[in-house]
């Protein structure tokens, strides 16, 4: 027989990986065609001019240039405005 009595198990000590979201190339860097400007879940930035976005509402660049962030009033579904922030590339 044991001399010990059994331990329990531990059942919420497991974790996610990080899912590494952000801004990856910040206002006045340059932009390589195909080059990913922010990583997000959400359109919490949108997409500007030479800027599209990617299945995973990821932004990225159509073309070579210089990385330009700016905000701008934009009515919403129920007729609010909201300050939200445009990525160009210019």
């Amino acid at each position: 027989m044991a001399h010990k009595k059994a331990g329990g198990t531990a059942s919420n000590l497991r974790d996610s990986n990080a899912q590494r979201l952000g801004i990856k190339l910040h206002d006045g860097q340059q932009a390589k065609p195909g080059a990913i400007i922010v990583r997000q879940r959400g359109t919490k930035i949108r997409a500007g001019k030479n800027v599209f976005l990617s299945n995973d509402d990821s932004l990225m660049s159509s073309t070579t240039g210089i990385v330009k962030y700016k905000k701008k009033k934009i009515k919403k579904y129920n007729g609010q405005l909201q300050q939200t922030t445009i990525v160009d590339i210019v």
